[in-house]
């Protein structure tokens, strides 16, 4: 009986060894080449990168919950919802009667849709594959998703201008890059989420299409070119950098055919496409900040038939008669064409946002709504510092390479570098345009230096005596001898130099991952402080308010408050707002912050011209949350006067100086703002061993702690005083 089972089992296994033995050898068949074991690696790290890029925007729901941040993206997230309930057609003839009362808004031709479209058939996806997901939790995850897609064009673009390693390089800087992060964690539904990945891809396709002359790639560039112009009205920079671009390329003698094809391509095939936009409307043909682009096309087409002529004339001379006519004329053609459409007002002059650009102080000086917000004032060294890390000294090192070697497409990315940081130098919210050439730039620098210092440290000495046999008392010999004798030295300075880079790079990223956790993932609708014990305190007044309205409030109730808060009370409260966000009637705006900087009787009549029946505010001295009314007062009183010349700023300053406490100017002590925020507070204790009234926020003892209210009412205040909203008292019968 044991014979018999081990016959049986020999039988059993028998096949067995034999098809282990032809997997064995099909395996060995299926090695690998060098070149597929690369691409399988770049493959495998690109993956890795692309769900890094996700996962590390995540901090803010793992921390918090899944939500909206900031001011701005819950208009996205209220014309995203309107959008998948009543569809397209319903949403682009939207009036919104809930806005900018008395006077509404007209939501399809005052946006750009882009960001709305692309959430909406991102949502219709999941829906048509049976995803149950609320429209809410795709809004969150648009911006991570999208950053993830910016490192794939990232990767192509660093290939397309230097090698695949700084390709991965690029795509690994960016997918942390605390400059691109700040725009893109969960929860930031801005345009500036997708914008960014359009305006990359726009770049890498026209560069690669001016390097291949494919009309394929310029029609391609044009169609990403018309989604930027539909996520974000950043689509200026583009615009004006490509023209420059070709431009610089013309007077380097680098003119080709390929570059005619792909300029004027995208150009006029984007601006076509651009013009279905409502809200872009003609102004590509009408506005004076797109007249750099028709301008260069036109020179194109100069340049285009000088180059036809040069081609079909024998004689020299006779060929430089003819360009000395031709671009005289060309000059004189063009700078008569504009001098007529800026006169006659076909074409409309620069804006005040484009001014503010170009001179810093523009806004600050004539349009102080601009200057008011935060994210447009200069941006500080540490600001730089923050946001970009060792990539600031990367970026040097990475236009020396590129000017080591120029080529159409290095040049490029070299314009954008420079132009992209100036600017990001003038504004502050800018930093997130020159992220990604920060990001290229500097992966240049780091794939060309560890490529150069890599070899060193794998190259190995020859014999001297081989170098010696060959003729000993030749100079060159003895030389390569003492090169061959250093080589170990510089092997060990190489691998010294090289550590030194990784070491770098292990900072950046833990860096990045600090920035991105502590700094960049805190929705400012939820408040979040340390106690006295180190214990993470939470303060929800934001939505507290914001419920409350909703709950107790009529349906139609008018609610004014600094524009600040406008979307957000629309978008939570579901309530009629005067001002908000969009900040597109400047008059309105002033109308509030004259009511605010006015007394108590004064305001009262603007608020009942203006039919509101609830006042809000946002004060931080209990807490110490320092971007409350209060500190934002000034900017309301200037915005104020810059219409109504009665609001006087040197009325609220004492000698030049902002006081809230005893020492305040007597109207700033009596005004309507003060009066809101302060009410009650004189009772309260807010600081162990300090007097009732001690606001932390500002660190002083208000003025004036016996507020009296006549014509208002307190309505409510937030758990942490953070919200206060005050019901407007109807008028007393006159008889």
């Amino acid at each position: 009986m044991a014979g018999k089972s081990k016959i049986e089992l020999n039988s059993v296994m028998a096949p067995l060894s034999v098809k282990l033995e032809t997997l064995q050898l099909s395996m060995r068949n299926l090695r690998l080449k060098t070149k597929q074991q690369e691409l399988l690696l770049r493959v495998g790290i690109l993956c890795l990168i692309y769900v890094l890029a996700f996962i590390t925007r995540l901090f803010s729901v793992l921390r918090y919950e899944s939500m909206i941040h900031e001011f701005d993206p819950y208009f996205n997230y209220r014309t995203t919802l309107y959008l998948t309930e009543k569809g397209f057609y319903e949403f682009w003839n939207w009036f919104d009667f809930e806005s900018w009362y008395p006077l509404g808004r007209i939501i399809g031709g005052t946006l750009y849709p882009g960001l709305m479209v692309t959430a909406a058939l991102l949502y219709w996806t999941l829906r048509l594959l049976s995803f149950a997901v609320h429209i809410r939790e795709v809004c969150v995850l648009t911006a991570p998703f999208f950053a993830s897609n910016t490192t794939l064009v990232a990767y192509f673009f660093g290939k397309e201008i230097w090698d695949s390693g700084a390709g991965l390089a690029a795509a690994a800087l960016i997918a942390i890059c605390p400059g691109y992060i700040s725009r893109s964690v969960a929860g930031s539904y801005d345009n500036e989420g997708v914008a960014i990945f359009a305006l990359l891809l726009t770049f890498y396709l026209f560069v690669k299409a001016v390097n291949t002359g494919s009309l394929a790639w310029s029609v391609a560039s044009a169609f990403a070119y018309f989604y930027m112009v539909s996520a974000w009205g950043g689509y200026i920079f583009i615009i004006n950098l490509i023209p420059i671009y070709v431009v610089v390329l013309l007077v380097t003698g680098r003119y080709s055919l390929r570059l005619y094809i792909a300029y004027n391509c995208m150009y006029i095939l984007g601006m076509l496409l651009a013009m279905q936009i409502r809200f872009v409307g003609f102004q590509h043909v009408q506005s004076g900040e797109h007249m750099a682009a028709m301008g260069v096309f036109f020179l194109l087409q100069v340049f285009y038939f000088v180059d036809w002529v040069k081609h079909q004339l024998d004689d020299p001379k006779l060929f430089q008669a003819f360009l000395k006519i031709t671009v005289t004329s060309a000059v004189g053609v063009g700078a008569l064409t504009l001098g007529l459409g800026m006169a006659s007002g076909y074409i409309s002059p620069w804006t005040g946002r484009f001014y503010s650009l170009l001179d810093p102080t523009y806004a600050k000086d004539n349009i102080p709504i601009i200057a008011s917000v935060s994210e447009h004032q200069p941006t500080a060294w540490s600001s730089f510092m923050f946001d970009f890390h060792i990539l600031l000294f990367f970026f040097p090192a990475g236009l020396y390479f590129c000017f080591k070697r120029l080529t159409d497409a290095t040049i490029f990315v070299v314009l954008y570098g420079l132009t992209s940081l100036y600017f990001a130098g003038v504004m502050v919210r800018l930093i997130l345009v020159a992220a990604p050439a920060m990001c290229l730039i500097s992966a240049i620098a780091i794939s060309s230096t560890m490529k150069n210092l890599a070899t060193l440290v794998r190259s190995k000495p020859k014999s001297a005596s081989t170098a010696a046999s060959k003729g000993s008392s030749n100079v060159k010999a003895s030389a390569k001898v003492s090169s061959d004798q250093s080589l170990p030295f510089q092997r060990k300075g190489a691998g010294i130099i090289l550590l030194g880079v990784l070491y770098l790079l292990t900072r950046y990223v833990i860096h990045c991952t600090w920035v991105t956790s502590e700094a960049y993932s805190s929705p400012s609708i939820v408040l979040a402080a340390r106690g006295a014990h180190g214990e993470r305190v939470i303060f929800d007044d934001y939505r507290e308010a914001y419920f409350w309205l909703r709950q107790n409030t009529p349906p139609d109730a008018k609610v004014m408050s600094w524009w600040d808060y406008g979307y957000q009370i629309t978008a939570m409260g579901n309530r009629t707002v005067i001002v908000d966000n969009n900040t597109w009637n400047n008059t309105h705006i002033a109308t509030v912050g004259r009511a605010m900087s006015s007394y108590e009787h004064e305001a009262y009549e603007i608020m009942q011209s203006l039919d509101v029946d609830y006042v809000l505010v946002v004060f931080g001295g209990v807490t110490g949350y320092s971007s409350d009314d209060i500190n934002k007062f000034l900017w309301m009183v200037r915005i104020g006067g810059g219409v109504f010349p009665v609001i006087k700023e040197s009325d609220y300053l004492v000698n030049g100086e902002y006081r809230v406490d005893k020492g305040a100017a007597p109207k700033m002590l009596n005004c309507l703002m003060y009066k809101l925020c302060y009410y009650r507070f004189g009772e309260l204790g807010t600081e162990y061993g300090r007097p009732t009234g001690w606001d932390r926020a500002r660190g002083v003892e208000i003025g004036n702690k016996n507020v009296k209210l006549e014509y208002l009412e307190e309505a409510f205040t937030t758990s942490n005083w953070i919200v206060r909203i005050y019901k407007v008292k109807p008028p007393v019968n006159r008889w």
